[in-house]
């Protein structure tokens, strides 16, 4: 343990449970249902409401080898290739494995999938695919549904849930081991204000940290708080600075911020090409295949050409698909490009890269152990092996599944013992943070956007680490002061606290990764070096609150501590 925790009230109530999961994306409510089906009792916490997560807004689908003729083995390939020499290959093959498998108990649960006229699954192709694998829901919807289904179920089983809530930080027993998490309920209803939830077994699902950057396809919840008090209790991240960018986001301005709209792989998948202003298109010959190269090449083509044409933004062509088309296959995105003034039916959709997911999280094993115990990760916020350097298009949902299973089963197994927290978060445990100003979360989003974007070198990312830190040693100074001008404890100071943390960490790894590999484009270090960095990037938070990085030294991730 750190002995860090966030500034906060001290909790006024307090429940007890078994597990409590936080998150509501496929990740931490198939998590819940496993544990909940096992006879343990299970919390969910939530930000927002149950489907406001990230999951919903997956567009192109879910990846898995259901169809005729592919096999776990081919998707093992593609996933290796993509994850450019840091995949965890034991990992991968457990993700491919059992898959399938997961997507069929995912059907049984409620979720419905497009079809052929046949009656099977319908399969598509994107970005770093050799086969037609990615199932899909309502055209362009499959987050959507996939959450609709679990969230039904959650329902179904009267899961005890909380929603509205931040989570701010671990709760440990005296010896250590987890003993539930602190939280601030927004709103009135059972629970109001800060309080705990006491639990041996805590589950971070709390999806991605987007929000880091100023432009990004991560909704506003999307801050990093998982991967933020995971080092704050001392957890170890991994190669956070393994950012995807998706190559095709609407254009909506320079200046536009926040959430961008998507617009599926899925898209590409289905034939629509990449061009530049006068129509040519820029993919063929950079890769065998084209458009349907893995994100990070793509992102890097349209940055170039970008850079070349000095505009600020490419187009996606798929004017030949026609209305039908596109009003069957892509609803969702018809609607968003239509809302914006663009109509892809008649013209070309303007594009650019932003920021969509993080490879990188939270250190664990393949039964989603983290190396603090009782404490596990699932989903994004995690890192498991198996997205290496790049995410292969839709493995996430896979992923959030399968290691969801996983984890209930690990937790299940092992029923840790119920014990009270030492110390309660807010009572005097631990060295309280000093918050930022709301208004900070902007600067923070700028910084990392013009330092630690797309394209990344030795200057602009020194530049945003000193501008990070500086923002650090202003909070703390105003914290000492002898009148201090502290932020006032709430979701708004918690969030952007959160955000600097994340970014600070994801800065010091970037800095230190001297080469180009994955989502990690390095202007000043072109080339992959797999010498020297074939290598993990682990990161912690020491007790004076400064990021130490350790290179492993091998491109094996060293074990993880089992959960007593």
């Amino acid at each position: 343990m750190t002995g860090i925790r966030l500034t906060a009230p001290a909790p006024g109530w307090a429940i007890d449970a078994d597990v409590v999961v936080v998150g509501s994306g496929v990740a931490g409510l198939t998590t819940a249902l496993r544990c909940a089906a096992a006879g343990l009792d299970t919390v969910v916490v939530t930000k927002a409401r149950l489907d406001d997560g990230s999951t919903r807004w997956a567009q192109g689908g879910i990846a898995a080898a259901l169809g005729e003729g592919d096999t776990p083995e081919q998707h093992l390939g593609d996933t290796l290739v993509a994850g450019a020499g840091l995949c965890d290959e034991e990992a991968v093959r457990t993700l491919v494995t059992e898959g399938p498998d997961a997507v069929r108990r995912l059907i049984t649960t409620g979720a419905t999938f497009d079809t052929t006229d046949s009656g099977d699954i319908a399969l598509t192709r994107e970005g770093g695919h050799h086969r037609r694998r990615i199932a899909h829901a309502g055209g362009d919807a499959t987050g959507a549904e996939i959450s609709r289904a679990l969230v039904e179920a959650v329902r179904s089983a009267a899961l005890h849930t909380i929603e509205n809530a931040l989570v701010l930080d671990l709760l440990t027993d005296a010896e250590g081991r987890t003993a539930g998490v602190s939280l601030h309920v927004m709103g009135e209803g059972q629970h109001d204000g800060v309080g705990a939830v006491r639990a041996p077994s805590v589950v971070l699902a709390t999806g991605g940290m987007g929000q880091v950057f100023s432009a990004t396809t991560n909704p506003s919840v999307s801050t990093g708080d998982g991967v933020a008090l995971a080092l704050r209790a001392g957890a170890e991240v991994s190669d956070l600075e393994f950012v995807q960018f998706h190559p095709t986001v609407l254009f909506l301005g320079a200046d536009s911020e926040g959430q961008q709209p998507l617009v599926s792989e899925a898209v590409r998948g289905e034939g629509a090409h990449l061009v530049d202003a006068s129509g040519t298109r820029f993919m063929l010959g950079q890769h065998e295949l084209a458009e349907l190269a893995p994100r990070d090449i793509v992102a890097k083509a349209i940055t170039r050409q970008m850079h070349e044409h000095g505009t600020e933004h490419m187009y996606l062509d798929a004017r030949h698909f026609g209305a039908p088309m596109w009003e069957q296959r892509f609803p969702t995105i018809l609607a968003a490009c239509r809302a914006h003034g663009i109509d892809p039916v008649t013209e070309p959709i303007p594009v650019a890269p932003a920021a969509h997911y993080a490879s990188g999280g939270i250190r664990t094993d393949l039964r989603g152990r983290t190396t603090v115990p009782g404490l596990y990760a699932c989903g994004e916020v995690a890192c498991t092996g198996v997205h290496g350097a790049n995410r292969l298009a839709s493995n996430s949902l896979l992923e959030g599944l399968v290691f969801a299973e996983r984890i209930a089963a690990d937790i299940a197994e092992t029923r840790p013992p119920r014990a009270e927290p030492a110390e309660a978060a807010g009572e005097g445990g631990g060295e309280p943070v000093a918050l930022l100003a709301p208004e900070t979360r902007t600067a923070i989003q700028r910084i990392m956007t013009r330092g630690a974007g797309v394209l990344r070198s030795a200057g602009s990312l020194a530049a945003a680490a000193e501008e990070l830190e500086a923002l650090h040693r202003t909070a703390a100074a105003d914290a000492d002061a002898a009148d201090p001008k502290d932020a006032v404890p709430g979701v708004d100071s918690w969030e952007v606290t959160n955000l600097l943390l994340v970014s600070r960490v994801l800065v010091a790894a970037a800095r230190e990764r001297e080469e180009t590999r994955g989502c990690h484009w390095r202007e000043d270090r072109p080339d992959r070096d797999d010498a020297h960095w074939r290598r993990h990037l682990v990161v912690r938070i020491a007790a004076d609150r400064t990021p130490v990085v350790h290179r492993t030294e091998t491109a094996a991730f060293p074990p993880v501590r089992a959960a007593d």
